[in-house]
């Protein structure tokens, strides 16, 4: 690494020091560099020795923002209530308060930067399955590589305490260089072999499906969602990197997410976007109503255009199109919304697609915006507090995680969150898929049944087998 970055880090880490010394608190220190190309994923993997658990990886269908993350400096974690939106910004606003930032400024995606998740629902608890995870877990990195429209930063993040040392600074030098030094191109390892399966109470779930299609057409409730699980059993440890590498091959149209959390990690290929924050622009994206893909152009045309005209899944479409436009239309001074859903070709399934875009009121901040989607009725129903009663009473899996909030915000006020689906909880030699469906009159619990198959494709995919028939 150039003496100049050197100097520079030595710079700001003393300037940080100072301030610190002089308001007489821990402050964050952050520097952020421009450096030679190297793969995110290259430098998560890198991170494995000293920073395992401790681990993310982002990367969005366009490939405009890739991020991944290697140690933490600051764990952020909140009561789990109604609250916890507006508790996890105030966190994070407290730990931005008297940094001292030096480098590149001013880039998205770089420098201080929290990246995690919600769960689901705040209101039910949180099962054993999800220990490592909580209701809200969000990390401040150690060491970050961004890669930001084809060009490569380096984000470093230190707590500094008026008692540091002057030269501290040289530790944070030799560690990032050794990161940085790591070649993970090749000879990776495969992924371990799916040994056992179990679809969790599947007939159970049927029974849920026809129950509340029953309650759909005699009260007021329009729309629920149901999910469902399947456990797998794997013939060694899972590889989160090699599963990531697959999900990106296989992929491509999705976000690409993943948060490790001590021995366990969450990881997933989504297709959905619940926000993105752009400076004061607002982009969501509608997404409900699926249909199998074909196995010839022609009959993938043909099941697209019966996805386009299909009654069910037209109504289930626009509850959500409906909603997150009023979200959106009240913390936005406007809103652009396409008439007509198009379609969204995903490896195993197609969806019927609207985005939503917008500017944001000045105190519309993603944490709130956040809090205004969660959840859509793709993944919740409505009205929405009838539907999470249904889901709370009847599902027989604890989501965590799946159906959530996932991803990042920066100290600009960027930030982007997909929600959790087509994805899996790793857990050494066990991984947990789920999958689930919107339920509205019109349902067939049959039908939905085989929707979740096909969901749960591409995490069987990327697992190693099963998925890829």
């Amino acid at each position: 690494m150039a003496i100049s970055y050197e100097t520079e880090l030595a710079e700001g880490w003393n300037k940080a020091l100072q301030k610190a010394k002089k308001i007489n608190k821990k402050i964050l220190f952050s520097e952020v560099l421009k450096i030679a190309p190297i793969a995110p994923l290259t430098f998560y993997h890198a991170g494995k020795d000293m920073y395992s658990g401790e681990r993310f990886f982002w990367q969005d269908p366009n490939k405009e923002i890739t991020i991944a993350g290697a140690g933490k400096i600051e764990k952020i974690q909140v009561n789990p209530d109604s609250s916890r939106y507006e508790n996890m910004e105030n966190e994070w606003k407290e730990l931005m308060q008297d940094g001292v930032k030096c480098g590149i400024l001013d880039i998205a995606a770089t420098g201080p930067l929290l990246f995690g998740g919600f769960s689901f629902d705040p209101e039910k608890s949180s099962s054993a399955l999800w220990d490592q995870f909580g209701d809200n877990l969000f990390y401040l990195p150690k060491y970050m590589v961004s890669v930001i429209n084809g060009e490569t930063y380096l984000t470093s993040n230190v707590i500094c305490s008026p008692e540091d040392r002057v030269d501290l600074y040289i530790k944070l030098l030799h560690e990032r260089e050794l990161l940085l030094k790591e070649n993970w191109e090749t000879g990776f390892s495969a992924c371990p072999e799916i040994t056992g399966a179990e679809e969790v109470e599947a007939e159970q779930w049927k029974r849920a499906v026809a129950n509340s299609i029953k309650e759909i057409k005699s009260t007021e409730l329009d729309k629920v969602v149901l999910a469902r699980e399947m456990r797998l059993t794997l013939s060694e440890s899972a590889s989160s990197e090699v599963i990531i590498k697959t999900l990106m091959e296989e992929q491509p149209e999705s976000f690409i997410f993943c948060l490790e959390s001590g021995s366990d990690c969450f990881l997933g290929a989504t297709p959905e976007r619940l926000v993105k924050k752009t400076g004061n622009e607002v982009f969501s994206t509608c997404l409900a109503g699926s249909i199998i893909r074909g196995k010839t152009n022609e009959e993938d045309a043909q099941l697209g255009e019966e996805l386009l005209t299909d009654e069910k899944n037209l109504l289930e479409h626009q509850y959500v199109v409906s909603m997150i436009a009023g979200a959106l239309g009240s913390i936005c001074d406007e809103i652009s919304v396409p008439e007509k859903p198009l379609l969204l070709k995903m490896r195993h399934i197609q969806h019927l697609y609207t985005p939503v875009s917008g500017f944001g009121k000045k105190e519309a901040t993603i944490f709130k915006m956040i809090e205004k989607l969660h959840p859509t009725p793709a993944l919740g129903g409505l009205p929405k507090d009838k539907a999470m009663v249904i889901i709370r009473e009847t599902e027989l899996l604890e989501r965590g995680f799946y159906a959530a909030p996932i991803g990042w915000t920066d100290g600009y006020g960027n930030g982007e969150f997909a929600v959790g689906i087509r994805s899996a909880l790793i857990q050494g030699k066990n991984a947990s898929l789920f999958a689930g469906c919107g339920i509205v009159e019109h349902s067939n619990p049959e039908s939905e049944y085989q929707e979740t198959m096909i969901k749960f494709k591409p995490m069987l995919s990327a697992l190693g087998g099963l998925g890829n028939e």
